[in-house]
């Protein structure tokens, strides 16, 4: 398997970055990354390069256009073992990306705390659910990190291929990926709807965060689950034993 060799990490939530990069820096992973990460990883004694210097072009519009450039999507999308596409990138001189790490703006965060529609308009990303997307479409060479959640088992990962990761794990992380974004896209969609007072839409989106896995399911041979559409579990148990789906 091809060891990882170039890594892009922009991040929202800058929590447990050292577990990371002293990980990215075991194996001599080159770091690319951006505005606030960039000095993040700067402040923490790791080595980086920043984006705008990679692609030799500034963030511009206050930040707003940081990652979109080609030679970022490009070192992201280009396919493996195929030979035109290695052709274009000898020719633009860009270098494969085989590791995206990336957090989103707290969108749903910022809607608990402000009505200000200005500064919620503010904290939705664009670059980074761009960046995830293009990552877990080619997951086939790339590995793409969309959580915090995720950073243990990717080190462990890391560590079990010396250097890289598995078909079977950059597979599954896909599919979280686009899970990742899907949820992400419903809330700023659901957002707007509520603003709008435009309920009955052609097409509706359903979410939820989950909350617990039940005891069981309608019967003791099921498994279930119970999922939330807010942020928060407002039910609490005071006592008895774990709830069945009947029971809740």
């Amino acid at each position: 398997m091809k060891k990882i060799r170039n890594a892009l990490i922009s991040v929202s939530n800058k929590d447990y970055l050292k577990l990371i990069l002293d990980n990215l820096k075991k194996y001599k992973i080159k770091i690319i990354s951006s505005g606030g990460t960039y000095k993040k990883i700067k402040q923490l004694g790791y080595d980086s390069v920043e984006l705008s210097h990679y692609t030799n072009f500034p963030e511009i519009l206050s930040g707003r256009v940081k990652t979109l450039h080609p030679k970022i999507h490009a070192g992201i999308l280009s396919r493996k073992n195929n030979k035109k596409d290695a052709k274009q990138m000898k020719q633009y001189k860009f270098e494969d990306i085989d590791l995206v790490i990336v957090n989103f703006y707290p969108f749903e965060f910022v809607l608990s705390k402000t009505n200000s529609f200005k500064k919620i308009i503010e904290q939705i990303d664009i670059g980074g659910p761009s960046l995830v997307r293009a990552a877990a479409k080619n997951h086939e060479k790339v590995t793409v990190i969309s959580s915090i959640d995720q950073y243990q088992e990717f080190v462990t990962e890391l560590n079990k291929y010396k250097g890289t990761t598995s078909y079977k794990y950059k597979k599954r992380l896909s599919e979280e990926a686009f899970i990742e974004t899907s949820y992400y896209d419903a809330i700023i969609a659901n957002y707007f709807k509520k603003q709008s007072k435009n309920y009955f839409t052609k097409k509706q989106i359903v979410i939820g965060n989950k909350i617990e896995n039940l005891r069981y399911g309608e019967n003791p041979h099921q498994n279930a689950s119970i999922y939330s559409t807010s942020i928060e579990n407002k039910i609490n148990q005071i006592s008895g034993k774990k709830l069945s789906y009947n029971n809740y």
